[in-house]
């Protein structure tokens, strides 16, 4: 079957889940061409075909163009009227509106504007954190009561509605939607994975994350004002009496903005990760005055280290590029630590027979303060490398090079971190 059209989009998008699962119910096939954000969006050839320059964007193999996530995925599903994605009836089709609308503006939009504020995108504000909690909340408590007679949201079969509200779920549980929360919601618990395990879509969602704690604002301010009293200072009372001023201020004021991130109080490093990204981007990796050559006569051993990863459930992998859309949305919830990091991971393999591994070059010495921004970091085991071992440099350079072979599984496909 030949592709309906090219799909454009950045890691880890939630409107891009709801396309391509509709995709896959609808029994239609997308091309997602190689697409670099922040650069092929601004080409005058994108701009010629969307104007606004916003994915997820479809190209369609007719000369269609179109944006809009929830626009993309109504359009995909009408192109399969036998699929019943948009209901039986005009009504139907009305409800499913009303469904995909809500999961957008009563839920994940809350998700979205929580998850920017918490790591760093917009300055934290208590209020607005609070208001959108309860706004997601009173979402959650009217779809459980939905939900509490209904196998699907729109008559008996799956709907564009039921992807999209599992699509929005997805996320919600991997940052929001905490243990104490889901066991209020047992409907919405019971809806979520009846969806994300049809077997049409299965594939497509991949292994949920389920957080036990709510993502939360640690306000780092009162970590500085620790140190204070450890200063010398004629009389020690006093000090302790101005940090509890101090402290009795902090309630009525603003937040602080965030202190520097521990990374960033480490000795200074002579090697530049800007400048090895851009090396590598320009670079052939391989070969003289090539990017692995650039990488050997300017890393800082003290002050970066270099990991292997693994990803630990590779039983679950079926399609390659499936499993390199799991790659992408790994490194899309890596981007609170960009400034510290670069990765080289890909798919070996074939489908139904694969692995996810590759190489991360990060700041320090430990893995963790780097990766643990990601919620589904435990999924993955990391080893530290020694580029003085030959077995361990010639997987470095392998994963670096896209040509990684492990246990006769050969490189498939990959994705930079940068």
């Amino acid at each position: 079957m030949a592709p309906i059209g090219k799909l454009y989009t950045a890691r880890g998008l939630c409107q891009t889940t709801v396309i391509k699962a509709t995709a896959a119910a609808a029994g239609v096939e997308l091309e997602e061409p190689e697409y670099k954000h922040y650069e092929d969006n601004k080409k005058p050839e994108f701009l010629a075909k969307f104007p606004h320059g916003k994915v997820p964007a479809f190209e369609g193999a007719n000369g269609f163009n179109l944006t809009e996530g929830a626009a993309i995925s109504r359009y995909i599903a009408a192109l399969s009227p036998n699929s019943g994605l948009l209901g039986g009836t005009t009504e139907d089709a009305a409800l499913v509106d009303q469904y995909v609308h809500f999961a957008e503006t009563e839920i994940h939009s809350s998700n979205e504007l929580i998850y920017m504020m918490l790591n760093g995108y917009i300055p934290y504000n208590k209020a607005i954190h609070t208001a959108q909690t309860e706004r997601q909340l009173r979402g959650y408590n009217t779809l459980e009561t939905i939900l509490l007679t209904r196998t699907y949201l729109v008559g008996d079969r799956l709907t564009l509605a039921d992807i999209t509200i599992a699509s929005v779920i997805f996320l919600s549980v991997s940052y929001t939607l905490d243990a104490p929360l889901r066991a209020k919601y047992p409907n919405i618990l019971r809806h979520f994975d009846l969806i994300i395990n049809q077997p049409k879509l299965k594939e497509v969602f991949g292994q949920p994350t389920f957080i036990e704690k709510a993502v939360q604002y640690t306000p780092p301010a009162k970590e500085k004002k620790e140190k204070e009293p450890k200063q010398p200072a004629p009389k020690k009372e006093k000090p302790k009496k101005a940090e509890e001023d101090d402290e009795e201020d902090e309630n009525l004021v603003p937040e602080e903005p965030k202190a520097k991130n521990p990374l960033d109080l480490l000795p200074k490093s002579t090697f530049n990760l800007e400048d090895w990204k851009r090396a590598y981007s320009n670079k052939d990796t391989r070969g003289p005055g090539g990017a692995l050559e650039w990488f050997y006569e300017n890393f800082d051993r003290e002050g970066f280290s270099v990991y292997r990863v693994d990803f630990k459930y590779n039983d679950e992998l079926t399609l390659v590029f499936m499993s390199s859309n799991q790659i992408g949305g790994f490194f899309n919830r890596l981007e609170a630590s960009r400034k510290y990091l670069f990765g080289s991971m890909g798919v070996l393999g074939v489908a139904n027979d694969s692995i996810i591994a590759g190489v991360l070059i990060l700041r320090g010495q430990d893995v963790k303060p780097v990766v643990e921004v990601a919620p589904d970091y435990e999924s993955y085991d990391y080893k530290k490398l020694d580029l003085e071992n030959p077995e361990d440099k010639t997987f470095f350079e392998g994963a670096l090079a896209w040509d990684l072979e492990i246990d006769g599984k050969k490189w498939q496909d990959g994705k930079n971190f940068k």
